[in-house]
């Protein structure tokens, strides 16, 4: 009985996709079907014979299943060395039969908290003899085969064909490395889940941290999606993994229409446009711009070509092979003008035929349609490996409102310079610091992002500005009468009167600074509003 050959298997699944056909496959080479509760209706269903697993053990399936194949007479048949005399032995005086192979898929705990249920849902969910014969039969795999993936049936089959109805070594192993791989992913999730038990919808739900601690021991259950040609650079490898349960849908569930594959850079930078897209669902047509995870250029309109002509302006040159992200459905006309500079990635909720059609042009543009839109108020975390350790925070999902805001200045701003105040840091937010962003009329002018001081990122950002008006032949840069959003405080005054210089009238900044007096001072003396958030927004 060391040879490997598949005599009886037991079967015992929540995923049945593909078990009817596997049931006949082993039937059809004298295999012996063992099975359990729904998974034995199915394979009698088919016309097969199975015996049950109470016929093994002698006690019936109890407790709502909960008890059924932790016993000795299944234990014994899968954990027993088949060449040890005192567990040959065992197994005969004991009237243990030996199982070959084992089928299991375990209860579909991640879609049950994906899908919110109850707690009480949540807790059957909880698979106990699957994970226990799985553990069992992969740990004895120099006898025994596991199967854990309906993926993996027909290579079984294929397997047996090729080896007399047995199967090798090399693949007893590999199985059994995917058995405990799957093992570990399903107790981290389970174990995720109650570490942030307050969040059942979301895991790792802000609630969930306010109310818990972070815990001891954070398990993450994560399934590798993709591999990717490299990373940042192509002497980097790279993949991409989501979670085990399912969350907030985004870059990675969204459905490449047309395209080469998306690489590294491109799902990161394809994040980064859609997270500031989202801030605007439900809202006005707005477009966004990214280049390098950093927005070159966002805008509001009344239609969504108007929206991109004013996001494109902002900064024509960082737009050259940009990503492109939009917060509602992708038109022809808005298709047919970001059609006419070379961009790498679009992605917009709903693409309509004829964008489709005008983009399937460009055979290299990376199209893609992702349904509805992220909530940029979620919960959840942020990780960040460095050097010898995992940084962990929430999410940075604070939010202001006009009626957050502390006029500071003697000149309180007008509607309209509010207004753009809001849009200026609603986009600022997204901006890696420091962050400098002038924006007027529901569009950004200009940003200045990712420098080692505000003053010379409110520079750079106005000599966008110039620029842009040298290009489109305008009477003046849009910072003249424009708001500035700045993500943190100005330590000093330079930054702020760098943004005057630039024209801007309003601005709109956390506050907290020790020289804060001395900014509101040198706002008051060049006739500025400006408003304190009470809120940072870093970005690193």
């Amino acid at each position: 009985m060391t040879d490997g050959v598949i005599r009886r298997a037991l079967l015992s699944v929540s995923d049945k996709s593909g078990l009817a056909d596997l049931g006949r496959e082993l039937a059809a080479r004298g295999v012996e079907l063992v099975s359990t509760g729904g998974t034995a209706k199915t394979l009698r269903d088919a016309g097969l014979t199975v015996k049950d697993v109470s016929d093994l053990t002698g006690f019936p399936e109890m407790m709502d299943g909960r008890v059924k194949t932790l016993h000795p007479a299944v234990h014994g048949g899968l954990l027993a060395l088949r060449d040890n005399p005192e567990h040959v032995a065992a197994m005969e005086a004991h009237a243990i039969g030996a199982i070959d192979l084992v089928v299991v898929n375990l209860y579909p705990f991640e879609a049950t908290v994906a899908k919110g249920a109850s707690r009480e849902e949540i807790i059957e969910n909880i698979d106990i003899g699957g994970p226990s014969m799985v553990r069992s039969a992969a740990k004895n795999h120099g006898f025994v085969t596991i199967l854990t993936d309906p993926a993996d049936y027909a290579t079984l089959v294929a397997e047996m064909d090729a080896n007399g109805g047995a199967t090798t070594q090399a693949f007893r192993t590999r199985m059994a490395g995917k058995a405990y791989a799957r093992t570990a992913a399903y107790d981290s999730a389970i174990a995720s889940w109650f570490a942030f038990a307050d969040a059942f919808s979301n895991p790792l739900g802000a609630d969930a941290l306010g109310a818990t601690p972070f815990p001891e021991t954070l398990p993450m259950a994560l399934k590798r999606a993709d591999t990717l040609r490299y990373g940042e650079n192509p002497h980097q490898s790279a993949a991409i993994y989501v979670p085990q349960v399912a969350g907030t849908a985004g870059v990675p569930q969204a459905t490449q229409l047309q395209g080469k594959e998306l690489s590294y850079n491109n799902l990161n930078d394809a994040d980064a446009a859609l997270e500031l897209a989202a801030e605007f669902a439900g809202q006005e047509p707005a477009v966004v711009i990214v280049k390098h995870a950093n927005p070159c250029g966002v805008a509001q309109s009344g239609s969504l070509l108007a929206a991109w002509e004013a996001a494109l302006a902002c900064d024509s040159v960082s737009a050259f092979g940009g990503i492109v992200a939009v917060n509602t459905e992708l038109d022809g006309a808005t298709a047919e003008a970001i059609s006419a500079i070379f961009t790498e990635v679009v992605i917009a909720p709903s693409v309509s035929a004829e964008a489709r059609e005008i983009f399937a042009k460009k055979k290299n543009l990376r199209l893609l349609e992702c349904g509805a839109l992220p909530d940029p108020r979620r919960g959840g975390l942020a990780l960040k490996t460095i050097a010898g350790g995992v940084l962990i925070q929430s999410r940075d999902n604070g939010t202001i409102s006009a009626d957050d805001l502390k006029v500071v200045t003697k000149r309180a701003p007008t509607d309209q310079e509010l207004k753009d105040c809001l849009f200026a840091w609603t986009v600022a937010r997204h901006v890696k610091s420091n962050a400098i962003v002038y924006a007027k009329d529901g569009a950004t002018a200009g940003i200045g992002a990712g420098q080692m001081n505000r003053r010379d990122s409110a520079r750079i950002a106005a000599i966008k500005a110039r620029e842009a008006a040298e290009t489109y032949g305008w009477d003046a840069p849009r910072t003249l009468g424009s708001a500035v959003a700045s993500d943190a405080f100005f330590p000093f005054a330079d930054g702020l009167i760098s943004a005057a210089e630039a024209g801007a009238t309003a601005v709109i900044q956390p506050g907290g600074s020790i020289r804060d007096d001395e900014v509101i001072a040198a706002a008051d003396e060049a006739g500025l509003a400006m408003v304190f958030t009470g809120m940072r927004h870093f970005r690193h």
